[in-house]
């Protein structure tokens, strides 16, 4: 599934090669409860067509009104990038349909040049990390590659944004658990890879917009190029498979490493791997094991949900409790079991 900012991008190139008018809205700063975070884009056409989202709707509708000719305005301005601001009081706050307290800031700007999206959009497909640079005073562009993903930066000059390739998700073991997580990764934007050397779990795949490989998982891995937008999840319970894949994600750049499996399996994987491969403990922190957040999950698409959340909040730069999540809160929930449960001395 292609990502929310390529799309955006995408699209706003298309109606400027076309000869539209056509603004592109950045939020740049958020306050409070605010609908949408810093970075998210909205491009708007002349005639009132929009793609992204800056806010619920309410905001995208005012833009409408005053810069297109849907609702009579004279047209997008012509100009350098204005600053606008919404929220700013309750009564705004209402209007928009903000949260309490919401405010945010839109930079816009007006006809972004139609080559400069054509190169970032052209450098993106191909796996590149890009950095865009407006300049507030006349509207200037600069695209540079950039080493690591950073946080949106405007210091009321320039505005900065680091658009990178689109995050990925390798899969081991072709079960219906990975149709579950596949599904719920490509609405979160990520790529997916499903990898399996089992025909027969291959062959039974029905998810659609999965990219499919029965490398034996190792190399799979290898041929994946993990990098900091990656993610690597051993699902077989086949540990010829899913060993194989883990010691080859563990040393990667890759911003999560996770395997399902009972705690006792996980600690045996561990074990093994110390025992025959030369890991420690140190090496086998990065993995993740039982995967996902213990939310006492039973079926495959529970267990899919636990799973993504924890990959989701490990990307999104979440604290979580160095112990897997999963093995600390179920023994938690024993502990307090046995104490609920325990008789009282007589």
């Amino acid at each position: 599934m292609e990502s929310t900012d390529i799309r955006v991008l995408r699209t706003l190139r298309d109606w400027r090669a076309k000869g539209h008018r056509a603004l592109l809205a950045t939020v740049i700063k958020t306050w409070g409860s605010a609908p949408r975070p810093a970075g998210a884009l909205m491009a708007l056409r002349e005639d009132g067509c929009v793609v992204g989202s800056v806010s619920g709707g309410c905001i995208e509708d005012d833009l409408i009104f005053r810069y297109t000719r849907a609702h009579g305005a004279q047209d997008i301005p012509h100009g350098p990038p204005q600053v606008v601001r919404y929220g700013v009081n309750a009564d705004e706050a209402h209007q928009f349909g903000l949260p309490c307290g919401g405010t945010l800031e839109l930079l816009l700007e007006f006809d972004p040049q139609q080559a400069l999206l054509e190169e970032l959009v052209a450098r993106l497909k191909q796996g590149e990390l890009v950095r865009r640079t407006v300049c507030c005073h006349d509207g200037r562009v600069t695209l540079e590659q950039a080493d690591r993903p950073q946080a949106l930066q405007f210091d009321g000059q320039s505005l900065t944004s680091i658009f990178g390739p689109e995050y990925r998700m390798l899969l081991i073991g072709a079960g219906i658990l990975a149709e579950y997580l596949s599904t719920m990764a490509l609405f979160n934007e990520f790529s997916v890879t499903i990898c399996d050397p089992r025909r027969e779990y291959m062959n039974a795949w029905s998810l659609a917009d999965v990219q499919k490989t029965n490398e034996m998982p190792d190399d799979a891995v290898a041929a994946f190029q993990p990098d900091q937008r990656s993610c690597i999840i051993a699902l077989s319970h086949d540990p010829k498979l899913d060993d194989l894949a883990l010691l080859e994600a563990i040393h990667s750049p890759a911003f999560y490493v996770g395997a399902i499996g009972s705690r006792r399996n996980n600690e045996r994987r561990r074990a093994r791997m110390i025992e025959y491969f030369n890991e420690t403990e140190a090496s086998l922190e990065k993995l993740r094991g039982p995967a996902g957040i213990h939310i006492h999950s039973k079926t495959p698409a529970e267990i899919a949900v636990s799973i993504m959340a924890e990959v989701l909040a490990v990307k999104n730069g979440v604290c979580l409790p160095r112990e897997p999540s999963v093995a600390q809160s179920k023994q938690q929930q024993e502990t307090a079991t046995t104490l609920i449960t325990k008789p009282l001395c007589t």
